[in-house]
């Protein structure tokens, strides 16, 4: 498969997401057994790698930067600044503030743990409603300057908010959730970024698990696995969503691949420039979703998974009450 633009850059299609190798599904993976998954990646040839200064309250950072060090002239380097973790009597806690000196205080902290001079792609990981969008991607576009950081990106926003970012400072890529179960950035996202030329990054493209087929057991999801505050997985919902997966695997079956495979192939056919980021913390599985880098579905194939998944079929929404007011993604009705 062809490389695929993201700013500056040239990436494969599929990526790695290394969110839950510091944070959100609970209990991490110890520091030998997330090293492994990112060497597995490296061997494949995996030449993405997106971090945040949130994961882990910068743990994620601290592990990668070691990591891939001997090979950063070789890959691609993300990270986002924006949300991070911020020290209170009561302990860490988790602070959106996208002032121009909170921003250049992330981006200095992740240099310092990335250990690496420059970042290739520093996002803006959500964007604080109260501080104007323009004022955030000024401090981006300052860090551009003084040859902190390559490009830049925003996560989690709308058509709108992406129009006058990219006035301010060219956008180079956004990131915001989307597969099958996800489709948000249909509503204008994919096609504001067409037209401006921006690169689109999809995280959670198995539906945070969802679409790998894992037989879940939300019953058992740690305590801290975010998982547990978002309405899909919601017992009541979670058993109506499983009545998609038989004629799923059905699709898998028949094309012959893994059904982690499918979802992220109905992306990258589906978006020509598009590029993935699943995550995952078992190597084996790192490698059965870079399977997906050469597979093609027909267009038979992507209509019947369009119709079997999809925004109406799905029950539950993306995100409760609270977090659904920290991003800027349109929703479909309004």
């Amino acid at each position: 498969m062809s490389k695929r633009a993201i700013g500056p850059f040239k990436v494969q299609p599929i990526g790695l997401g290394c969110m839950n190798l510091s944070h959100a599904y609970g209990t991490p993976p110890t520091p030998e057994a997330a090293a492994k998954v990112v060497h597995r990646a490296l061997d494949l040839g995996v030449d993405l790698f997106d971090t945040a200064a949130l994961y882990g309250f910068g743990a994620n950072e601290s592990l990668l930067g070691p990591l891939l060090k001997s090979h950063r002239s070789e890959i691609t380097l993300c990270s986002k600044g924006g949300m991070a973790g911020v020290q209170f009597p009561d302990g860490l806690k988790r602070v959106i503030d996208g002032t121009p000196q909170a921003i250049k205080k992330n981006c200095e902290d992740s240099l310092t743990r990335l250990k690496t001079d420059v970042i290739d792609l520093y996002y803006l990981h959500r964007w604080d409603k109260k501080v104007p969008i323009e004022d955030s991607v000024g401090a981006l576009a300052d860090l551009v300057t003084q040859g902190k950081v390559r490009a830049i990106g925003l996560s989690e926003v709308s058509s709108a908010t992406i129009q006058k970012a990219h006035k301010v400072h060219p956008i180079s890529a956004v990131q915001t959730e989307y597969s099958l179960w996800s489709r948000n950035p249909e509503i204008g996202v994919l096609k504001t970024c067409a037209a401006l030329d921006i690169a689109f990054v999809a995280f959670s493209p198995v539906a945070r698990g969802f679409l790998c087929a894992l037989d879940l057991d939300v019953t058992q999801f740690d305590p801290k696995d975010i998982r547990r505050a978002m309405p899909r997985f919601e017992l009541d919902n979670f058993k109506k969503n499983q009545g998609l997966l038989p004629a799923y695997l059905k699709i898998a079956q028949a094309v012959g691949c893994s059904p982690a495979q499918l979802a992220l192939s109905w992306l990258l056919t589906k978006e020509p420039k598009l590029i993935a980021i699943p995550g995952t913390q078992n190597a084996d599985h790192l490698a059965d979703n870079w399977g997906a880098v050469d597979l093609r579905l027909s267009d038979d194939v992507m209509q019947q998974l369009d119709h079997l998944i999809n925004q109406k079929t799905v029950a539950g929404q993306r995100y409760n009450a609270q977090n659904s007011l920290e991003v800027d993604t349109e929703e479909f009705g309004h």
